[in-house]
């Protein structure tokens, strides 16, 4: 047989093992699609495939654990606007009222297009675009306020104590989303990171690792003159790992800060600090978590406790040590976040919390010795909604303005906020302790 059939015949081959692979891999592939065709054909109601499709795909993914996901064309915008840490919109911060049955806002953010329309905290928000609120959902509401920046949006308000609502039309910008906090609003917006209970305390809460949030830190605390720093990350959920690392450099003379380990606890990458901290050594450190502190937060408390930089105060936090690539799916419109890794303390203790594993395993991180503090679901929701209204400068038991809506009146460190009482009692009884004068 001449050698050019031999080939021909030899590559036949290949090509039919490869397809044999392909079909063998995706073998149920035909199985989904005609369940796909019966429920389109036989199912009580209409249903398309892209609903089928999109079911299927969240089905898949969140059988795997409780953090990879499908994320959809409709919610793959807001996904990356967290990320991100900018979006569209008006600038204003809008809740579901249970008095009204309407979307009601909680407040204007400083010097954004609503603030300066003359969008007022407490406004009822009674349409959008023409559209009735009283039976849209917080979703909705939020999907129609947002948009292009440029664009502009119509508000049909009523603003407290009045009974003649307002429109107001508003030209959408970028709205930057803040995620380092200080203790309170200052009269220019920007914030104050002192705590007021004790000025000698610099008071910085970070709500999420976005890709501006290093950044933000150091703008916080560069040039800033304290005896002691509290590092609130409670209900901080996590974010990007750059940001988390990013942030543990700041207070790290060396040394790792997290390992990432992929399948049969292959060390895939080690993270170490530059050695170049932005915050003396000499200045003592407190990280306040809860149980709502996750992945990214845990990478900054573990890291910091491992090294002896920084006490952990508040509660053990939520226990999620693993890595989410997000994959990019439909030429970008949707994504698959899925679980490829797990990360690992500096001391090499995991932080992820397996699936039934005691409460005296080691996941997650335990608060330091004396540093601990548990609250209810009631108290810490009572601390939120406290620092919430501090936060928009409200009284303890009114979150609107006073003095038809001009003055802000931020309040003292809330009471019942045991946690972060605890923290700054330990820095004052190490300074008493010291014999450190004031």
């Amino acid at each position: 047989m001449p050698l050019r059939n031999l080939l021909v015949l030899f590559l036949a081959a290949i090509l039919s093992l490869m397809c044999h692979i392909k079909a063998d891999r995706n073998r149920y592939a035909s199985t989904v699609s005609e369940a796909m065709d019966l429920i389109t054909f036989n199912y009580l109601e209409d249903v398309d495939y892209r609903q089928l499709y999109e079911n299927a795909m969240h089905g898949m993914a969140e059988g795997l654990d409780p953090y990879s996901s499908y994320i959809g064309p409709a919610e793959y915008g807001r996904f990356k606007e967290e990320l991100d840490q900018e979006f569209g919109g008006i600038g204003i911060l809008v809740d579901f009222s249970p008095e009204t049955k309407r979307i009601v806002v909680v407040n204007p953010l400083f010097d954004t297009p609503a603030s300066r329309a003359g969008v007022r905290a407490g406004d009822v928000i009674l349409a959008i675009d023409g559209k009735d609120t009283a039976t849209m959902s917080y979703r909705d509401a939020v999907q129609l306020i947002r948009g292009l920046p440029g664009e502009p949006v119509r508000l049909t308000l009523l603003h407290v104590g009045e009974e003649k609502p307002v429109d107001l039309v508003i030209q959408r910008a970028i709205i930057p989303i803040e995620s380092v906090l200080g203790d309170a609003r200052r009269a220019d917006g920007d914030w104050s990171f002192q705590l007021q209970s004790d000025p000698r305390i610099m008071y910085v809460r970070v709500i999420n690792f976005g890709e501006n949030t290093v950044d933000e830190l150091k703008q916080a605390l560069r040039g800033k003159s304290m005896r002691a720093l509290i590092l609130d990350l409670r209900d901080n959920a996590g974010g990007l790992l750059d940001a988390a690392v990013g942030t543990c450099e700041m207070f790290l003379d060396g040394g790792t800060i997290v390992t990432i380990r992929g399948r049969d606890g292959e060390v895939r990458r080690t993270y170490e600090a530059d050695g170049e901290p932005l915050l003396p050594k000499d200045v003592p450190l407190v990280v306040l978590v809860n149980h709502f502190s996750a992945s990214a937060s845990e990478i900054v408390a573990a890291c910091l406790q491992d090294h002896g930089r920084a006490k952990i105060a508040g509660q053990r936090t939520w226990g999620k040590g693993t890595v989410q690539n997000v994959i990019p799916l439909e030429a970008g419109r949707a994504a698959l976040k899925l679980t490829t890794a797990s990360y690992w303390r500096p001391s090499g203790k995991n932080i992820h919390r397996l699936k039934d594993a005691p409460e005296e395993a080691e996941w997650g991180v335990r608060p330091d010795p004396g540093l601990e503090v548990k609250l209810t679901e009631e108290q810490a929701d009572a601390v939120r909604q406290a620092r919430r209204r501090r936060d928009i400068g409200a009284g303890p038991d009114d979150a609107s303005t006073k003095s038809g809506g001009t003055e802000k009146t931020p309040q003292t460190t809330p009471a019942d906020d045991a946690q972060l009482r605890n923290a700054v009692e330990y820095l004052q009884q190490r300074w008493s302790a010291a014999g450190t004068k004031p």
